[in-house]
């Protein structure tokens, strides 16, 4: 075997030390610049990582920060630029050459093959046996000690496409770091996971740091840096903004430096005294999650669902739209009791869904802006199998405009939209069928700031001009300033209604994660 003398093994230890000691960095990305037609997306961007520190992304959805990630990633060849690795200068050229960098990266959209087991995606493309079979039973084991070891409660044997969207989120995780990675970049981990899952996931990052390992961590949720994150660093228009010691700024800096403005009303709300009933759901149930569920909506208001993951808010209201099969109970619009068997049904009463995934619910990634804006309302544009093509571009620009949708084109595939632009058009979609009854399911999941307050504000334009909301969020913030009432859920029982003038976090959480109903 090949040796290496023990005086040149440490020469060469001292002269990597001294690299990452000189630089204190453990990444470095220089002056990197990245275009698409239309767009420049990074603009002489920079950034540090230090080696055993989390260190946050922050900047409105379109400021480059997924591009960023992307082209670290090797998803995208910067158009020039440099990175280097403990001093070393690297050409990522490809996902394959980042991960022999010792890079692993969780998207913000999860990435996961549905029709496949836990174990199989957490060893795709390394699968253990040899080039004529896979020992299947060495990766089960393997995967469900990996679950184990990060106490979570999944099996490694169960379908994908059986779990919840926060035990995907889970296994995102635990693929990433089974890479052991030196540099692990989380795009909003916790856009649907639980506080006792947020609270694990914060423990695990904490315990990789001390291993030396570098994280990257992007999110919306500005409470959390505090509690995580070490430095943050703000990006705007494709452009670096700042970096600031996350002790040593505050909530209101760093939003300013986002938006380059102070953000005033935030929160934008007049609440209603609405006594008119549009729709009252009696005993839902889906024969799974959903077990008696009854609520109201009036006109005009925003009805907040709250709870924890699990508690059957989502599945509630899928029930109502009529996506789930075989579901009971009773729906009345406007004191008339109605039959909804198809999402067909209930928009001929007035109601549409906004789903809690835009990638897995509704998004056409691979279409135009233009078409997934009208999807929905094409009897309005095509007649006699012709198409009236300025009644489709006037409908999509009255939506691009309402939600203030950053695009270049209503041409623009909107898979290479930012996730808050895409949100803001699967809204538009829904708005488009001009229902009197609009659910929103996780609005604001993996938006940011200033994109929020938009939302904020068009849905109370559009209760004060009497549409009804209903809200379902996992923000006790958006629950708490947004909604005119709320309905708390536990394991798919209502458990009880807060006036607004009542909610408060701790009355919400109290009703939210009762030991029994």
């Amino acid at each position: 075997m090949f040796s290496v003398p023990l005086s040149l093994l440490k020469q060469t230890q001292s002269k990597v030390v001294n690299i990452v000691s000189e630089n204190g960095y453990l990444l470095e990305m220089k002056g990197v610049n990245k275009s698409f037609p239309g767009v420049k997306a990074l603009q002489n961007v920079n950034f540090q990582l230090k080696k055993g520190e989390i260190h946050a992304l922050l900047g409105e959805n379109g400021a480059g920060k997924s591009t960023l990630i992307k082209v670290l990633g090797g998803i995208y060849i910067a158009e020039s630029g440099e990175i280097y690795i403990n001093g070393e200068k690297k050409n990522i050229d490809g996902v394959l050459a980042a991960r022999e960098a010792g890079i692993s990266i969780v998207h913000q959209e999860l990435v996961l093959v549905p029709y496949m087991t836990v174990a199989e995606n957490i060893f795709l493309g390394r699968e253990p046996g040899t080039k004529l079979s896979v020992n299947r039973a060495k990766m089960s084991a393997d995967a469900q000690k990996l679950l184990d070891t990060y106490e979570m409660n999944i099996d490694a044997d169960s379908l994908v496409e059986h779990l919840t969207i926060a035990q995907r989120q889970m296994v995102e995780i635990v693929k990433a770091i089974s890479f052991e990675s030196n540099i692990l970049v989380l795009d909003e981990p916790t856009s649907s996971i639980s506080d006792k899952e947020i609270n694990f996931l914060f423990n695990t990052m904490r315990n990789l740091t001390k291993q030396g390992v570098g994280i990257i961590y992007i999110s919306h949720k500005m409470s959390e840096l505090a509690e995580i994150c070490d430095r943050v660093t703000v990006m705007r228009d494709g452009l670096t903004v700042g970096t600031k010691v996350v002790k040593e700024t505050t909530t209101d800096e760093l939003i300013a430096m986002m938006v380059g403005r102070e953000l005033t009303n935030y929160y934008t709300r007049d609440f209603t005294e609405s006594t008119e009933v549009v729709l009252k759901c009696d005993h839902i149930s889906d024969g799974k999650m959903v077990k008696d569920v009854s609520f109201e909506l009036r006109k005009g208001e925003i009805l907040g669902f709250a709870g924890l993951v699990g508690a059957g808010r989502s599945e509630t209201m899928k029930a109502v739209f009529g996506l789930t099969p075989g579901s009971k109970g009773e729906v009345t619009v406007k004191g008339q009791r109605i039959q909804i068997h198809s999402p067909i049904d209930a928009l001929k009463h007035g109601i549409a869904l906004v789903p809690e995934s835009r990638k897995d619910e509704g998004l056409y990634a691979v279409q135009s802006v233009r078409f997934n804006s009208t999807i929905e309302v094409l009897d309005e544009f095509i007649h006699n199998l012709k198409v009236d093509g300025k009644k489709e571009e006037a409908i999509t620009q009255k939506y691009i405009d309402m939600m203030a949708t950053k695009t270049p084109s209503q041409e623009q595939q909107i898979g290479n939209l930012s996730g808050g632009n895409q949100q803001k058009v699967m809204i538009g979609r829904w708005l488009a069928t001009n229902p009197e009854i609009l659910i929103l399911d996780e609005p604001t999941r993996g938006v940011d700031v200033g994109a929020k307050a938009e939302i904020y504000a068009r849905m109370n334009e559009l209760a004060k001009n009497g549409m009804s909301i209903i809200m379902i969020s996992s923000e006790l913030p958006e629950i708490i300033n947004m909604s005119d009432r709320v309905y708390v859920m536990y394991e798919g029982n209502v458990t009880g209604v807060l006036d607004h003038k009542d909610v408060t976090q701790e009355s919400i959480m109290q009703k939210a994660a009762l030991s029994e109903v």
